[in-house]
């Protein structure tokens, strides 16, 4: 099962446009919903106490559903309103070009992600920040230096500046770039401040 040659960026921007069209809510209430409990029945998937399982059988045919799944279902692209889909080979070859590590961050700030499995002697990466979350730009600093002064953060994930210079930072417009900027520098300052300018986000 090899691909004659991985997915680009292109070649997904054209499966999406030439993808079908369907409403965001069926997507979300029904295909979704409907095929999972399909996939459910059909590997006999169902859970006790435990969140997540530990025997291998369970595993395997947990891995296979959201495989098939994957292949079956695909991918939906809020913007265009479109499905893309993929096959199972695409989705291996997608697997074994994954990395095995990341590194984000430099100097004694360096953060190295490593896949874990379960018992894991790897410690694992803490990613420490207000994650998507609306923060008021005469705080923005304040917020993210508040995480990065943290010894157990390894990584930053940055907030989202509600306003630059008084003005909503609206989606589509040209705030929304300079708050993005405005975000980076603030990140940027923030970090020093904390001491750890090398800290990835």
């Amino acid at each position: 099962m090899v691909a004659t040659r991985p997915l680009g960026i292109t070649d997904v921007y054209d499966r999406f446009v030439k993808g079908k069209r369907v409403p965001e809510s069926d997507w979300d209430y029904t295909i979704i919903p409907q095929n999972a409990t399909a996939l459910k029945e059909k590997y006999k998937l169902s859970f006790g106490k435990e969140t997540i399982p530990e025997d291998k059988k369970t595993m395997n045919d947990l891995f296979q559903a959201g495989l098939e799944m994957l292949v079956t279902t695909g991918y939906y692209c809020q913007d265009l309103g479109r499905v893309m889909h993929v096959t199972e080979e695409e989705v291996w070859e997608g697997i074994k070009k994954t990395p095995t590590k990341i590194i984000l961050g430099e100097g004694r700030d360096i953060a190295r992600f490593y896949p874990r499995h379960g018992n894991s002697p790897v410690k694992p990466i803490i990613q420490g920040g207000p994650t998507g979350s609306p923060i008021s730009e005469d705080i923005y600093v304040q917020v993210m230096q508040s995480y990065a002064q943290e010894a157990v953060i390894d990584d930053l994930v940055d907030g989202v500046m509600t306003t630059i210079e008084g003005h909503p930072a609206k989606a589509n417009t040209p705030y929304e770039v300079r708050a993005t900027m405005a975000e980076l520098r603030a990140t940027k300052e923030a970090r020093i401040r904390a001491g750890r300018p090398g800290l990835g986000v």
